[in-house]
């Protein structure tokens, strides 16, 4: 059983952000602004994680000086705010089903950027650095498919599906065009770029800050308030402000509270037990839930692209990894024979004297 604890945690992880995609798409479809969303969803968060923070570390906090809050602001502007803002915006432009499928790019992305930072080493003449490239490549081939050629739709479940809304037109129902659909891949894709860039530069503000709770904590309150600032510079009419009890407060509370809150715990203690390669290879999971999610409820339309783009990305990701995971085993099989050549050459010498 405790082996398949971690298993079973992943799985929970990946439904949580399946059900992400999901209530956002919901949430826009029906109406809500994008930024406005955003800032609601960073003031839950907040409100969630604060009152927390401040109880259990507020003793052990680290010092916090100019320079590092400066650091940190940047990093929540370029990781949280932009990346939330731009993802928003990319959702009402496609699907859920894209939105997750465009997850898979995350982890090659970073090892892209962990590279040009000199953070990674790609040796290319080896079986895991071609590998490395070539899941890059496959990464690249997968969102040009998914933006560039549409073929087929499959709408599936279309007369079946479980829940129809008001505004039936909004969800899920209509075709973007190809231009619209471009837009949207694009956006997406950028706004992996801008968290992975997170990932990478948040890995240097721990070093001087290392309390990651605080720090998620600390970057949550500064999005909300960047957050606030890029809402109130795009929503002038305050009716898109106000909130009811309905779907939008839902999305709101689940994304602020059980994304930011729940995930971030379930995620550090998966990588605890079981590394991080373990936890970036259930990522595909999103796609395939939040695709069965969104045909079997809304009724969703797949084009042939999106599956075949879907594919190429998975095997980019899976690629990445590998090599990843043999370079790593290469290292410490090296610097195991290592330690055995000193062991054995330091015996010899003791039984020479």
């Amino acid at each position: 059983m405790e082996i398949k604890k971690p298993l079973l945690v992943a799985l929970i992880i990946q439904s949580l952000y399946a059900g992400y995609f999901l209530l956002s798409k919901v949430a826009f479809d029906v109406g809500m602004n994008t930024y406005v969303f955003v800032f609601y969803r960073q003031a839950a968060a907040t409100v969630f994680l604060a009152p927390t923070a401040m109880f259990f570390q507020r003793k052990a906090a680290p010092p916090l000086s100019f320079t590092i809050f400066i650091k940190i602001f940047m990093l929540s502007l370029c990781g949280i705010t932009m990346s939330l803002d731009l993802s928003g915006v990319a959702l009402k432009y496609t699907t859920a089903s894209l939105g997750a499928a465009t997850s898979n790019t995350l982890p090659v992305i970073t090892f892209f950027l962990a590279v040009l930072f000199r953070m990674e080493k790609v040796k290319l003449w080896t079986s895991p650095g071609i590998m490395k490239v070539s899941g890059v490549a496959l990464c690249l081939a997968g969102v040009a498919t998914i933006a560039m050629y549409r073929g087929p739709f499959l709408k599936l479940l279309l007369h079946h599906h479980l829940i129809k809304s008001h505004h039936q037109q909004l969800v899920g129902h209509a075709i973007p065009s190809s231009q619209t659909w471009i837009k949207g891949v694009s956006l997406m894709l950028l706004a992996n770029i801008t968290w992975a860039l997170w990932l990478v530069l948040q890995g240097r503000v721990l070093k001087r800050y290392p309390s990651k709770f605080l720090l998620t904590t600390l970057q949550c309150f500064l999005s909300t308030i960047q957050a606030f600032f890029v809402a109130v510079a795009f929503v002038r009419d305050p009716n898109e402000w106000k909130l009811g009890w309905d779907i939008k407060l839902i999305s709101i509370a689940y994304c602020g509270m059980v994304v930011t809150g729940i995930t971030f715990y379930l995620q550090a203690w998966v990588i605890e037990k079981k590394g991080p390669v373990f936890l970036a290879m259930t990522t595909p999971l999103i796609m395939i839930f939040t695709s069965f999610a969104s045909t079997f409820l809304f009724g969703e339309i797949i084009s042939l692209g999106s599956i075949l783009g879907a594919i190429l990305l998975v095997g980019g990701l899976y690629c990445v990894l590998w090599g990843k995971t043999k370079e790593e085993e290469r290292e410490k099989g090296i610097c195991a024979a290592i330690d055995v050549e000193k062991v054995n050459g330091g015996s010899k010498e003791e039984t020479t004297t």
